[in-house]
């Protein structure tokens, strides 16, 4: 029991990562029904740019870790989301009007991109960051194993929490949201009645940037380890997770990122490691043959 106890706390702080980048993903689909296949690559950026920050306030003497937090927090949200508004502006607009392939093409180039200018550089080997969140709490103790609940799961768990409590009243409650709604069932009646299309676009991919460089920051923190490829890795889960749970639906990447950590975290403590990821994609094919548009999405419907 407490084995189980102690892989569904690690499965949830994972799932919160995976959730916070399907989110980006998410909301990209559900304003121009197009995938950012370059997503998890500004995610890996984001992680990047967040190390970097570090570095550099310690090198200033700013050794206060909750000021540190927050500083690197807005240094990494502010300078990824303009590279997910170049990403917008570079890959999808461009080709918005042109055959639904077209942005596919320019958003996996933008990804190929991404990952070979942080490998030239910051370097093909991996980064690593000492721990700056330690300690914790033991919940329960048996003979000889202690389940433990750490500051930087804790962390996790509640950052996640807040930041889907404040885009859910972002979108239900400002008009900003309605502008986004509105844009979501259709984008020419939208924009008759006066919303800005293309801002409001830009806008979806700038909140998607910022939340994946949160994802960042906190994958940095958890694990204390990147290189250049996790944006890949990373990009991958969050997209399954984000179909499992219904693209296009917030609360359905959410929960998809929670499914989709837990299976990886119980199937590599009870099972072989090296299928982890083939147990992951089963249950989304599982899942998508039985629930089509994923456990919380709606159908399409065919406007004519």
């Amino acid at each position: 029991m407490e084995y189980f106890l102690q892989q569904l706390i690690n499965g949830i702080a994972l799932g919160s990562i995976y959730g916070l980048i399907a989110i980006g993903y998410t909301l990209v689909y559900g304003i121009i029904g197009m995938i950012n296949f370059a997503h998890g690559d500004v995610f890996m950026v984001g992680s990047f740019i967040a190390l970097i920050a570090f570095i550099g306030l310690l090198s200033i003497g700013i050794t206060f870790i909750p000021l540190a937090l927050i500083l690197v927090l807005l240094v990494a949200m502010l300078l990824t989301a303009v590279w997910g508004w170049t990403i917008e502006r570079v890959a999808y607009r461009p080709l918005r009007a042109s055959f639904r392939l077209a942005p596919l093409i320019t958003a996996i180039g933008m990804s190929i991109v991404l990952q070979n200018f942080v490998q030239v550089s910051q370097g093909a080997r991996v980064k690593t960051l000492q721990p700056v969140i330690t300690g914790g709490y033991e919940l329960m103790h048996a003979e000889n194993f202690a389940v433990s609940l750490s500051n930087i799961q804790i962390l996790i768990v509640v950052t996640t929490i807040a930041l889907m409590t404040a885009f859910w009243l972002l979108i239900d409650r400002t008009p900003l949201g309605r502008s986004l709604r509105a844009c979501e069932q259709d984008r020419m009646m939208a924009a008759l009645c006066g919303v800005n299309v293309d801002r409001t676009i830009s806008l979806t991919f700038v909140m998607g940037a910022a939340l994946a460089a949160v994802a960042g920051l906190l994958y940095l923190l958890y694990y204390g380890v990147i290189d250049f490829f996790i944006g890949f890795i990373a990009g991958i889960k969050a997209f399954t997770a984000a179909v499992l749970g219904g693209i296009g639906s917030l609360p359905g990447a959410m929960l998809g990122g929670m499914i989709i950590g837990l299976i990886e975290t119980f199937w590599s403590a009870y099972f072989t490691i090296e299928y982890k990821d083939v147990a992951a994609f089963s249950m989304l094919a599982l899942v998508l043959i039985f629930f089509p548009s994923g456990l919380l999405g709606r159908p399409e419907v065919e406007k004519v």
